[in-house]
């Protein structure tokens, strides 16, 4: 953001002190658009006349619904076009170089997300014959949310796969050619500049994001007398149970993941999967130990309530010892950005127990690798928190069945030392 722009979140109420321009500006004058303003007025200012409150207040609940109702369609219009990106700039592509590419691998790293596009595409289409142009606050698309919940379904297979998706693009990416080709299909596609993990990883995101929409929009169409009220409600549920279904096929299937990773690691320690059930993120870091300042390059890896740590075999990169972990639950992250020391170790922030006075000081090679860890234990504290609100937990017989199966994998032949869980892009 630049100096004089606000941030401020949904919800906020901010002191306009001047609305006589395009630009806004509030009570630290900081600007912001009026466009993305809605007019909160005193009602006991002078010149208000009683009996305008209902109107008001009816008025404003409109222009609420018509600026969720857009937002939901410009969403998924850029979905859309997000998914066609995909299927012409990456899959296309694929299918003409068989040298490079196996059609196993084209599905093991795409998954049925050429299907999704299919029925996205119907779904968008029944979206906006549903918006009503002339008043777009008698939209129904509630009713349209529960004529196509059945075709959601079809994102189960694609969130189960993903992990697959992970671990085969994690080798892949570390290939020249195959680095050079993604990008050559992004530059061909005039598609936006993020990874091809980062275009597949939207699928998975995406099904989650419909209940908060759909709660929103179900907040300004309030009236039990409007036409799509009761298409709403039952939409709003379809779609939380759609979104909780795929959640947990999802967690079940990174569980098998941690399982067999935890079972890669030499020297293991404890058990990974009594608390978690996802990779948030891993990297490189450099370890600095207090007081002698002595530095050790170590393999991180956060998952939810933990963040272990791994030293590499320096004959066998592949090979990794296990070296400890760092309980996130009763920590704070703390960005060391004025260091005193920043100039022999820079990048640094810190794991601080306030309750010992205990910390871990790490440090990133470069900045843009610092923010990345710093947006992965935020990520991390989210996620729990959503998990606790949501009461998602996995069983006990589900993990003993995950490790389980690690344990038969592992028995026909599959090589220890190799890493087999792979972070999602941030």
């Amino acid at each position: 953001m630049d100096n004089q722009e606000l941030g401020f979140k949904a919800g906020d109420v901010t002191e306009v002190m001047d609305a006589t321009k395009e630009w806004w500006w509030g009570h630290v004058t900081d600007g912001f658009p009026a466009s993305f303003m809605w007019l909160w007025v005193n009602r006991t200012s002078p010149g208000t006349r009683a009996g305008d409150d209902g109107a008001e207040a009816r008025s404003s609940s409109r222009n609420q619904m018509r600026t969720v109702i857009n937002k939901i369609l410009s969403t998924e219009r850029d979905y859309i076009k997000h998914l066609w990106d995909s299927c012409e700039g990456y899959i296309r592509q694929c299918h003409k170089r068989a040298d490079m590419f196996s059609e196993g691998q084209l599905h093991t790293i795409f998954g049925n997300i050429e299907d999704i596009y299919g029925c996205h595409k119907a779904f968008v289409k029944a979206l906006e014959q549903k918006f009503n142009t002339e008043c777009p606050h008698l939209s129904e698309l509630g009713t349209c949310f529960l004529e196509h919940q059945a075709n959601f379904q079809i994102y189960s297979e694609y969130s189960n796969n993903h992990p697959n998706t992970c671990m085969e693009l994690s080798w892949l990416t570390k290939l020249n050619q195959y680095m050079y080709f993604c990008e050559a299909g992004q530059l061909l596609q005039k598609m936006i500049d993020i990874s091809l993990n980062g275009f597949l990883l939207t699928p998975v995101q995406k099904i989650c994001k419909y209940p908060l929409q759909l709660a929103k929009l179900l907040k300004y169409t309030h009236h039990p007398q409007h036409r799509d009220f009761k298409g709403m409600e039952a939409a709003l549920h379809a779609m939380k149970d759609v979104a909780l279904i795929n959640e947990r096929k999802w967690r079940l299937e990174n569980i098998n993941k941690i399982a067999q990773w935890q079972s890669s690691i030499e020297d293991w320690e404890g058990d990974l999967r009594v608390r978690s059930s996802e990779l948030i993120y891993s990297g490189k870091l450099i370890r600095v130990t207090q007081p002698q300042a002595t530095s050790q390059q170590r393999m991180f890896f956060l998952f939810h309530h933990q963040l272990i740590y791994c030293k590499k075999d320096l004959l066998h990169q592949d090979v990794l010892y296990y070296k400890g972990q760092v309980d996130m639950d009763s920590l704070e992250v703390v960005d060391l950005e004025y260091w005193k020391d920043k100039d022999l170790h820079k990048n640094a922030f810190q794991l601080h127990y306030g309750t010992t006075g205990e910390s871990y000081l790490l440090c990133a090679r470069k900045p843009d690798q610092k923010q990345y860890w710093l947006k992965a234990f935020a990520s991390e504290r989210e996620q729990v928190w959503l998990n606790q609100k949501t009461g998602f937990s996995i069983t006990e017989l589900q993990r003993e069945k995950a490790m389980l199966n690690a344990s038969k994998q592992q028995a026909a032949g599959k090589p220890k030392g190799k890493q087999v869980v792979v972070p999602y892009p941030l």
